[in-house]
C-alpha cells in the first residue's frame, strides 16, 4: 500500500492479538531497529536507551489492541518509542529541542533545502565519523528527526505521526539541523555553510 499500511502488518497484529506463538517476537524483530534509532537518538546513554526500548515494546504489547490500522504499524510503533523517550527526557529535565530562530524573516519551512546529502557525506569513513559526531551534538528532537528522515528514509507524514509535530514544524527542524551540521562541518569538509 502506498501509505505504508500493509496486509502483512495487519496479519501480524492479528496474530499478536490472537496470542499466536512467536508473533510478538516477530513484531519485535521487525521493528526493533526503528525503536532503537528513535530512542537512541533521543537518549544518549546506551543503557537508558536499552531500558527504554524494552519499555516501548512493553507498551506496544499492552496497547496493541488500540492500533486501528489507520496509519502504518511502523509509524504507530515509532510514536510509542518517541513518546517513551520524550517522557524520559522530560523527567530528567533535558530540553529536547533548541529554540526556533528565524534568520531572514521567511518561515523556516519555506527555506528547507535538500542540497545537503547525508548519504554522499558518509561515503568516506573520516567524514562519516565526523558527521555522526556532529549529529550527536544536535538536540534530541533534531537528531531524531534528521535520522528518521535521512537515514531511515521515512516520509514527513510518518515522522509527523511519530512525533505529533506538524510537517511544517518538521521541515523547520530539518532546515535548522542541516544548517547547524553545515556550520560545524564546513571547516574540515569543504561543505558550503
Amino acid at each position: 500500500m502506498e501509505d505504508g499500511r500493509t496486509p502483512e502488518d495487519r496479519a501480524l497484529v492479528t496474530a499478536v492479538l490472537g496470542g499466536e506463538p512467536g508473533a510478538f517476537e516477530r513484531l519485535v524483530r521487525e521493528y526493533q531497529g526503528l525503536c532503537w534509532h528513535i530512542v537512541r537518538r533521543m537518549v544518549r546513554d546506551p543503557e537508558d536507551a536499552r531500558d527504554l526500548c524494552q519499555e516501548a515494546f512493553l507498551r506496544v504489547h499492552q496497547c496493541l489492541h488500540q492500533y486501528r490500522h489507520d496509519a502504518p504499524l511502523r509509524a504507530w510503533i515509532g510514536q510509542v518509542a518517541y513518546s517513551v523517550a520524550r517522557r524520559h527526557l522530560e523527567r530528567k529535565r533535558i530540553p529536547i529541542a533548541e529554540d526556533a530562530g528565524d534568520d531572514d524573516g521567511a518561515p523556516l519551512h519555506e527555506r528547507v533545502a535538500d542540497e545537503f546529502d547525508l548519504e554522499t557525506a558518509v561515503a568516506d569513513d573520516d567524514i562519516a565519523r565526523r558527521l555522526h559526531a556532529a549529529i550527536e551534538r544536535l538536540p534530541p528532537l533534531q537528531r531524531t528527526i534528521l535520522t528518521l528522515y535521512h537515514l531511515d528514509e521515512l516520509p514527513l507524514a510518518q515522522i509527523a505521526r511519530i512525533t505529533g509535530l506538524a510537517e511544517g514544524t518538521l521541515k523547520s527542524h530539518l532546515f535548522r539541523s542541516r544548517k547547524r551540521l553545515q556550520e560545524w562541518l564546513a571547516p574540515g569538509m569543504g561543505v558550503a555553510a
